[in-house]
């Protein structure tokens, strides 16, 4: 087999992608996602991806989908990779009697540590709590954060209300409090295992109160990385905050697949 970082793999319901298999994804928009980080065969979190597969198939489609058929269908996928990013799609085309699941492996990727910039733009995800398909207008906005100098697009809500990154969550810190903003918005799994570990409140937070807040950072099935900036509003790289969120994040259990 090729190295792990040569690594590209398709796979509907436990077979290679055909032209046939594929329609589906290419030509629907109607279905949903998790995306994870395997290292040595294990997941952070794997029980909250299987969960959010099940509870959104459920929502969607009407019926659930097994964990262990999910877990079964990654290790076949993976095969003796052992490290790698993974994605489970899931879509229900009509007459299917069973959730149509694939899964793609391509090489592992860890989130830039650095301070990150984000550009606030007026938009919020409809659905927001499903990882749903269709994210043509995240990528617009990321695409133009990016060509704008920036890392990231920042969620915003009518009247400033900050929901969530376009690819990530945000926390803030107040000086006591890590702030996960009371939004519409996708609970990420890093995000569920942080807001546990760490002194976490929930509350409303607004583009007009950036300043009172000095420092930031956000998650995603990558990691961590501290927020440098928002528009014009700089933040305080904490050190020793964001050590802790590390550490929190470290400290959560791999499971096995």
């Amino acid at each position: 087999m090729a190295p792990t970082d040569a690594v590209e793999v398709i796979e509907v319901n436990g077979e290679p992608a055909t032209r046939a298999t594929l329609r589906v994804p290419a030509l629907s928009g109607y279905g949903h996602f998790t995306a994870m980080q395997v290292r040595g065969g294990r997941v952070r979190g794997l029980e909250l991806h299987l969960a959010r597969l099940d509870s959104a198939t459920r929502e969607l489609f009407g019926a659930g989908l097994a964990g262990e058929r999910v877990r079964e269908l990654l290790r076949h996928a993976l095969r003796e990779v052992s490290d790698a990013s993974a994605r489970v799609y899931v879509h229900w085309p009509e007459g299917d009697e069973d959730a149509r699941v694939m899964v793609t492996v391509r090489p592992p990727s860890v989130k830039d540590g650095r301070p990150h910039g984000l550009m606030s733009v007026p938009f919020a995800r409809e659905v927001p709590h499903i990882k749903h398909l269709g994210g043509f207008a995240q990528t617009y906005h990321l695409l133009r954060a990016e060509r704008a100098g920036f890392d990231e697009a920042l969620l915003t809500a009518p009247g400033g209300l900050v929901t969530e990154g376009a690819i990530t969550n945000i926390a803030f810190w107040d000086g006591t409090h890590v702030v996960w903003p009371d939004a519409p918005s996708l609970l990420g799994i890093t995000m569920a295992l942080l807001e546990p570990r760490l002194p976490s409140v929930r509350r409303p937070v607004t583009l007009a109160g950036l300043s009172s807040y000095a420092s930031a950072f956000i998650t995603n099935s990558q990691g961590i990385a501290p927020v440098g900036r928002i528009d014009d509003v700089e933040f305080t790289v904490d050190a020793e905050l964001m050590g802790t969120v590390a550490a929190a994040y470290e400290a959560v259990e791999w499971d096995v697949i």
